[in-house]
C-alpha cells in the first residue's frame, strides 16, 4: 500500500467533526492521506517522531488542527520541513481566536500555512495546491470544484434576478 501523501493530526478526539471535512476533500480530491489524534502536551515523542519521518514514509504535505494553545501545528513544524498546515480550531473561552494567534506566531524557520478557524476544507485544498507543484493533474479536480461553484452562483443569481423583476 502507497503512504498517504497527506498526514492529517487533531489535538482531541473532540475536533473529528471539523477535521472528518478534510479527509472528504482529499478523498474527492483523490489524494490519499490518514489522520491520527496526537497532542502537543500528552503525546509530544509521538508527534516528533511522526513528523521527522514523514518525509521518508512519502508524506508531503501534513495538517494540523488544535485548540485552545494549538500548540500541536508548532510542534510538527518544528520537527519538519514539510509544508505544515494549521486549521485553529473552536473551543475553550475564546472560541478558537487564542488557536488562531498561536497558529499563524511562529518563530523564523518554523513556518506554518494558517487557514480560518475550523478551516479544514481550506487546509486540505492547500494541501492539493501545494502537491500540485509536482502533480499537475491535481490541479483539475479543485478547478473543476471551483467552476461548478461559479455556475451555481450564477444560476442562484439568475433565479433571484428573476424573481424580483
Amino acid at each position: 500500500m502507497t503512504q498517504p501523501l497527506v498526514g492529517i493530526f487533531r489535538g482531541s478526539d473532540s475536533y473529528l467533526p471539523v477535521m472528518e471535512k478534510a479527509v472528504e476533500v482529499l478523498r474527492e480530491m483523490g489524494v490519499s492521506c490518514e489522520m491520527d489524534i496526537s497532542s502537543a502536551h500528552r503525546l509530544p515523542d509521538q508527534i516528533a517522531e511522526y513528523a521527522r519521518t514523514a518525509r521518508q514514509r512519502g508524506s508531503e504535505v501534513l495538517i494540523c488542527g488544535a485548540g485552545m494553545a494549538a500548540h500541536l501545528t508548532g510542534v510538527v513544524a518544528s520537527h519538519t520541513t514539510l509544508p505544515v498546515i494549521g486549521v485553529p480550531l473552536k473551543s475553550g473561552a475564546l472560541n478558537g481566536v487564542d488557536a488562531l494567534y498561536s497558529t499563524v506566531m511562529m518563530p523564523p524557520g518554523i513556518p506554518v500555512a494558517t487557514v480560518a478557524v475550523d478551516g479544514a476544507k481550506n487546509a486540505a485544498y492547500l494541501a492539493c495546491s501545494t502537491l500540485s507543484i509536482k502533480r499537475p493533474e491535481l490541479a483539475e479536480k479543485p478547478e473543476a470544484f471551483r467552476e461548478k461553484t461559479r455556475q451555481g452562483l450564477m444560476e442562484k443569481s439568475r433565479e433571484l434576478k428573476a424573481r424580483i423583476v
